[in-house]
């Protein structure tokens, strides 16, 4: 008969051999089931390369990751402590195939796992449609009802710019993570974006970082599992976007 320690001792060996990412991609993701030589494997039988070895420059990171690129910049929670590094930008980097095999391939199969929802009813009662996926739209109302003790913040966080719209981000091939429903830019009127500001979208160039949205608004978001884009050095101030990966990991 097996004994019951060698079969805990099996099972903390195979434990050991999944790469941390893999770990903590896991704990938030039910849909990443598998990983087993270096690829990862999802519920829809989908499995994609863990670390493809290769060295990347900064562009080729936003442009050719892997799913082990995307922990390539550390996410830290709370104020910034001192200013953004060139090329900064933790969950900029992102395998899109990984995200589209959580939340959908086409505009279709992601609009059929929308709700919509009243943000913020007491100062703002702006209707918007969030992904139900992973129970996502639960902690956006979670975070409309805490912003909504804040009326002081009622300019930012009425008219917001908008969450579910499936395009690329400007200037790219890639796809915006709008696209699934998971992210929202609050009032454009009151943010920076580095686009913006240099005119351009050249994300090689020396970029002046502008911000004026208060950290408390981040605090909430932050909280409930959303990593905000005034933490990139191509600095985005009114995107929050759902990624526990790298803001709870």
């Amino acid at each position: 008969m097996i004994s019951v320690i060698f079969l805990i001792a099996i099972s903390t060996a195979l434990h050991a051999q999944i790469p941390e990412p893999v770990h903590i991609l896991m704990k938030y993701y039910p849909q990443i089931v598998k990983y087993e030589n270096n690829r990862v494997y999802c519920k829809n039988g989908e499995s994609f390369i863990f670390d493809d070895g290769k060295k990347k420059s900064p562009q080729e990171l936003l442009d050719n990751p892997d799913i082990e690129d995307m922990f390539t910049y550390t996410y830290q929670r709370g104020a910034l402590s001192a200013p953004i590094e060139r090329y900064f930008d933790p969950g900029r980097i992102r395998y899109e195939g990984l995200f589209k095999a959580i939340y959908g391939k086409t505009k279709n199969e992601v609009a059929k796992n929308l709700t919509t929802i009243v943000w913020c009813p007491k100062t703002a009662r702006q209707m918007i449609r969030i992904s139900t996926i992973n129970d996502i739209h639960k902690r956006v109302m979670e975070i409309s009802k805490e912003l909504d003790e804040h009326p002081d913040w009622k300019k930012y966080v009425s008219n917001i710019g908008g969450t579910f719209n499936w395009r690329n981000i400007a200037g790219t091939n890639r796809i915006s993570f709008h696209s699934f429903g998971i992210t929202m830019d609050i009032n454009t009127k009151h943010s920076h974006y580095w686009q913006w500001v240099c005119d351009c979208t050249d994300e090689n160039k020396i970029l002046t970082y502008r911000n004026a949205i208060p950290q408390g608004i981040v605090d909430i978001f932050e909280k409930h599992g959303f990593i905000w884009g005034g933490k990139w050095y191509h600095f985005d101030t009114m995107h929050f976007e759902f990624r526990p990966e790298l803001v709870w990991k």
